[in-house]
């Protein structure tokens, strides 16, 4: 009945003073600090693989991955314009490590039976480290999409470019006989890899990248000595 009482007013402000500065009886959104635009980007980055790898890119929301990372949606927008250059990006970066890491093992050693060696080991422990990332590049309900497979297929074709020219070099295999064995030897590392990943450690990471280190090299080994 009529105008409220001056202390009602002052309560009101005082309510809304208190819900934005975290005051008891309000709970405030948190939101992280400002951060430099990279590390912002990599923070966003990893809240995103944690809701694509839990959800599916067709289940995931970009407002669960602001709340995941604790911004605004304006924030998430500024870098990632839509949840598809968010996916691609995070795709990228993921595939790039994974290249680096497959390049250095290649390049870590010139004796071949050690270069077989040390790509197995590098996968293996590449997913071992980060499962989450590999589910995302190779097991992603966007596998069919073009974008997302003429990304993965540069990667496929870099990784198993690199391990065709070591063949070549060794074997004096003919160049499109060398990648045809560069294809298989990249893709045994993938599948097995895989495999390995789904036994939730019940054999030994060591163990199972040696036993396909080994059938790997058994193999190529014998192409310069057989006709």
């Amino acid at each position: 009945m009529g105008n409220p009482a001056p202390l009602d007013r002052a309560s009101a402000v005082n309510g809304s003073v208190a819900a934005s500065t975290g005051t008891p009886g309000n709970t405030p959104v948190k939101r992280s600090a400002r951060l430099p635009r990279d590390e912002r980007r990599a923070q966003l980055l990893t809240a995103a693989l944690e809701v694509f790898v839990s959800n599916g890119y067709h289940g995931a929301a970009m407002d669960e991955i602001a709340e995941t990372a604790q911004v605004s949606k304006p924030v998430l927008y500024q870098h990632f314009p839509s949840k598809r250059e968010l996916y691609l990006a995070l795709l990228e970066s993921h595939l790039a490590s994974l290249t680096a890491l497959m390049l250095d093992a290649l390049n870590s050693t010139h004796d071949n039976k050690e270069r077989v060696q040390a790509v197995m080991r590098a996968y293996f422990r590449f997913i071992a480290a980060d499962d989450q990332a590999h589910r995302l590049v190779f097991e992603s309900d966007l596998i069919n999409d073009p974008d997302v497979s003429s990304r993965l297929e540069v990667f496929n074709k870099t990784f198993a470019d690199a391990v065709a020219g070591v063949i070549a070099e060794d074997t004096k295999l003919p160049e499109l006989e060398a990648q045809l064995l560069g294809r298989g030897l990249t893709g045994m590392a993938q599948v097995s890899a895989r495999y390995w990943l789904e036994t939730d450690g019940d054999l030994d990471l060591e163990v199972a990248s040696d036993l396909i280190y080994r059938l790997a090299w058994r193999g190529i080994s014998r192409f310069p000595k057989e006709t």
